[in-house]
């Protein structure tokens, strides 16, 4: 718990806070906290062992990334609802089958975001339903394809590498297709 804390700005998703801390080796310190509601990330299998991928426009690093499908936790709502949600919103699919790969934190010296990240499989179609800044391609690729882009530095946002490394000790041995 800070000793003191100042809200510096507050905006619909994060609230940076200016903070003053003992650490636990008893130095005083003042922190800059980003507090970010969390979200959730799903690698999504289908029967022939592609994962959905999502080419997505992210304005904050002026590029296209690919990613899992992803989002942020809304109203306190379980982040398994989130990646339930993220997972219909922006790929067009339902999971039978939801499988926990554990929770990454991206920055912890400044952001307090928790991506929990899930596998989902058992698939059944349902209709997109992407926001309106959203500007997302919806790819299906060979689950060797997205890992060998993973590794090889084709995709740089981590909660998909994480979410990618963390599915493959699940699969069974020889679905990978190598």
């Amino acid at each position: 718990m800070p000793e003191e804390s100042r809200i510096i700005y507050r905006g619909r998703i994060i609230t940076l806070e200016l903070e003053q801390v003992t650490l636990p080796n008893g130095v005083r310190s003042e922190l800059e906290i980003v507090r970010h509601p969390g979200g959730a990330a799903v690698v999504a299998m289908d029967e022939e062992q592609r994962v959905c991928l999502l080419r997505q426009y992210r304005y904050a690093c002026d590029d296209w990334l690919w990613e899992l499908p992803a989002g942020k936790i809304d109203d306190n709502e379980a982040p398994l609802l989130t990646a339930q949600r993220e997972l219909e919103e922006e790929a067009g699919r339902q999971a039978e089958h939801w499988q926990s790969l554990g929770k990454m934190i991206a920055s912890p010296g400044v952001f307090t975001e928790e991506v929990h990240c899930y596998l989902a499989t058992g698939l059944k179609a349902c209709a997109t339903r992407h926001e309106t800044e959203e500007i997302i391609e919806v790819h299906w690729l060979p689950f060797h394809e997205a890992e060998a882009m993973a590794l090889q530095g084709d995709i740089v946002d981590a909660k998909t590498v994480i979410g990618l490394c963390r599915a493959r000790a699940h699969l069974p041995t020889g679905t990978t297709g190598r």
